[in-house]
């Protein structure tokens, strides 16, 4: 059975905790694709415009939006409609649908129109998309609508359309505008324009947020073949012109046959077959971010916009990404399964400091600084270690280290608040969120010197790494939490553990104390030892979900899954948890860690959808490594820490052709320890596997037991850390 027919694509979009809906729209393209289909069911929700269980239908939805919280940009809508129109909006035009006869897949949309009884089928590729409509009443009509101004120009011969999109998101470039060069099978011979229903000439290009083509009375099937451009219109015809000709049934299989090509890289078996559709459907998530924001011009070159300086310029770019985010999961699978694609995404990180002056840290398509930190330097540095685009290091170190050191008078790039950090080694509270930038900002320094490290720099690298020890200065040695100070040295006073906001991101203390992931054996011996850290561990875990609004002064949405999810303090709901399981390792304790993971991966995620927010694959990406029994809490190490898989067996084709074989005995609910772990054959006893040594092929055999073993570690059995 083909993977592709057991992915719905809806899976996620609005689980039992629907205020995190709309993380995981049902996309369909293809991976790392431009653009997106999907399905709009209420155009008056804003980012929030599809949802799961509404039967309305206001067309198919050319999407960029990676999520609510960021907005979608440079969208338009199709909407297939049978007969007169009445008024020139969607309300009176929508139709009704019914989800469950519907068809959402990664590579295919269906839907049926009730009111119209319209079959519209729907596909997309990298840099184009095609729909199928079939009229069963005749009467064809398409309406075009969008958020911003558009207009669509009809050629002489009736059937090709030039279309400019206004964007209307957040964007350095106000005027951003999207290109779209369409062609139909059958001749338009009536164009409608506004609100008014204005009868306009073919080659107008009045600006509208509605056009609606009139098609023959008896026509039943249109076909619908388009190409889209962030650069010009000539460029959009160029990209149309490499695509088509090519029938809809053939878009499909090619589109069908570049899912499987990443789908097939990860054969996943297990007794339980809703496991294995539940892996795949995270795996799908997992492809769909970043998105491609380059062309390719006549001279084969890639370009991309400039929205800083507004023009095409030379060099490849990827957006809808947020580091923050995909650092720590998704960046590490893409190293595994695919690393010419993370290979090609770094080009397009130097593009993005060529052409802004700052290495990104939320792109959308451009700079939206969204989230703190510089935690793009982990992806740098991650490659580095792994050996990915070696030649492309010494630009990046660079590019690191202005990023690190050059105060921005715009909020959105490099380090807020850098020269009070270089100065006082950590961030003063008068800053927002101080002790997650101070936090992230010695992660990045530490991955600064790994890269330095790479290419010899080792004076350099030894700099970087003695300044990525700077989180010690919020390290209250007396209670072993990490507070903020201000300016003067002084501690926030009245501190409280699980006040949420102001000097943490989106948690308190207890899901954002504990990344200081380069040196956890210096931070152990700082606060006492061993003892004293599994005491701290045993109140992260133990101490109910609990909190107080504080900094934000209501409920967000983190919150409600914290306290609906009930794992203690361990919020995997979102991104700053995701590591907290593995912290046992660091004591030699993994067993507590295997006994977390096992209830997290059996209970947290279902079929039903996800925990909390699946931002950019980050979720999706953590779930996926984590059933396999491995996940790099340090990226910029090369280690990934052996955890406790989720699934019977797994064989993962490595692009080098070698292949990766775990197999897990023992999986079943009521075992929840790793009794032996064998590599090649020979007992392992290390609590890491390093990138090397996965990639060059093995063979990865885990026990799993009803009660743990005793085990004694040493130090050489440990994961990395910096001060060990």
């Amino acid at each position: 059975m083909d993977r592709l027919d057991f992915i719905d694509t809806r899976f996620g979009t609005a689980n039992h905790y629907h205020f995190s809906q709309g993380n995981c729209l049902p996309l369909t393209g293809v991976p790392f694709g431009m653009n997106y289909l999907s399905i709009e069911t209420n155009q008056n929700q804003g980012a929030w415009w599809f949802h799961p269980d509404d039967h309305s239908f206001s067309g198919i939805r050319l999407t960029h939006q990676p999520s609510p919280w960021i907005g979608d940009f440079a969208t338009v809508t199709f909407l297939p409609v049978s007969g007169p129109l009445i008024k020139g909006d969607i309300f009176h035009n929508q139709t009704s649908y019914r989800p469950k006869e519907a068809r959402f897949q990664p590579h295919l949309l269906e839907i049926f129109s009730q009111r119209h009884r319209v079959l519209t089928r729907a596909t997309a590729s990298t840099y184009s998309f095609q729909c199928d409509f079939s009229f069963e009443n005749g009467k064809a009509g398409l309406i075009i609508h969008n958020p911003g101004n558009s207009f669509w120009q009809v050629k002489a011969d009736g059937k090709t359309v030039i279309g400019c999109v206004q964007n209307v998101s957040d964007c350095q470039d106000k005027d951003l505008s999207m290109f779209v060069h369409l062609q139909f099978n059958s001749p338009i011979l009536k164009k409608v324009i506004g609100k008014d229903l204005t009868i306009t000439a073919f080659d107008d290009t009045t600006k509208t947020t509605f056009t609606y083509f009139q098609f023959a009375a008896d026509l039943k099937h249109l076909e619908l073949n388009a190409a889209t451009s962030f650069v010009s219109s000539k460029q959009a015809k160029l990209n149309w012109q490499r695509e088509f000709p090519k029938t809809f049934e053939e878009g499909l299989k090619q589109n069908r046959k570049k899912w499987n090509t990443y789908l097939n890289r990860i054969q996943i078996e297990d007794k339980n077959f809703e496991k294995v559709k539940i892996y795949y459907h995270h795996f799908y998530r997992a492809l769909l971010f970043p998105q491609k924001w380059y062309e390719i011009n006549e001279s084969g070159q890639p370009i991309h916009y400039n929205t800083t300086s507004q023009k095409a310029v030379i060099g490849k770019y990827y957006t809808n990404n947020g580091f923050w985010d995909t650092y720590k999961s998704l960046y590490p699978l893409l190293s595994l399964i695919a690393p010419e694609v993370y290979a090609d995404i770094l080009e397009g990180l130097l593009s993005a400091y060529q052409d802004t002056g700052y290495l990104p840290k939320w792109l959308s398509p451009d700079e939206r600084g969204m989230m703190p930190g510089t935690l793009v330097d982990a992806v740098i540095a991650d490659a580095a270690v792994k050996g990915i685009r070696e030649d492309l290091m010494p630009a990046f170190l660079e590019a690191m280290l202005v990023t690190a050191n050059t105060q921005s008078v715009l909020p959105n790039y490099g380090r807020q608040g850098s020269q009070d950090y270089q100065k006082l080694g950590y961030i003063p509270n008068n800053y927002s969120e101080s002790v997650n930038q101070t936090q992230d900002y010695a992660y990045s320094d530490f991955c600064i010197g790994q890269v330095a490290n790479s290419l010899g720099k080792f004076k350099l690298g030894c700099q970087y790494h003695t300044r990525s020890l700077n989180y010690r200065h919020l390290v209250d040695k007396e209670t072993g939490y990490l507070r903020s100070k201000d300016q003067h040295g002084q501690w926030r006073p009245d501190f409280n553990p699980i006040c949420w906001g102001q000097d943490y991101t989106e948690g308190s203390y207890y899901q954002n104390g504990f990344a200081c992931y380069h040196d956890f054996l210096g931070y152990i011996r700082l606060i006492g030892g061993k003892e004293a850290f599994a005491k701290k561990l045993e109140e992260l875990c133990n101490r109910e979900p609990v909190f107080d609004v504080h900094g934000y002064g209501f409920d967000i949405h983190e919150m409600t899954e914290l306290a609906t999810q009930d794992f203690g303090q361990i919020a995997i709901s979102n991104q700053p948890s995701f590591h907290l399981p593995y912290l046992y390792h660091y004591i030699g304790q993994p067993q507590f860690g295997q006994l977390i993971l096992k209830n997290l991966l059996n209970h947290a995620f279902s079929d039903q959808g996800y925990p909390g927010d699946e931002d950019n694959g980050s979720m999706s990406s953590w779930y996926l490594l984590n059933s396999l029994g491995i996940y790099p809490v340090t990226p910029g190490t090369g280690q990934y820490l052996i955890g406790i898989p989720a699934i019977d067996q797994a064989t993962i084709r490595l692009p080098n052709e070698n292949t990766i074989q775990i197999n897990c005995k023992g999986n079943v609910p009521q075992y929840q320890f790793v009794k032996e772990v064998r590599l090649n054959g020979a007992i392992y006893n290390k609590l890491y596997i390093d990138h090397n040594d996965l990639i060059t092929g093995c063979q990865i055999d885990i026990q799993l037991s009803l009660v743990p073993p005793l085990k004694h570690y040493d130090n050489s059995d440990l994961p990395y850390s910096l001060t060990d």
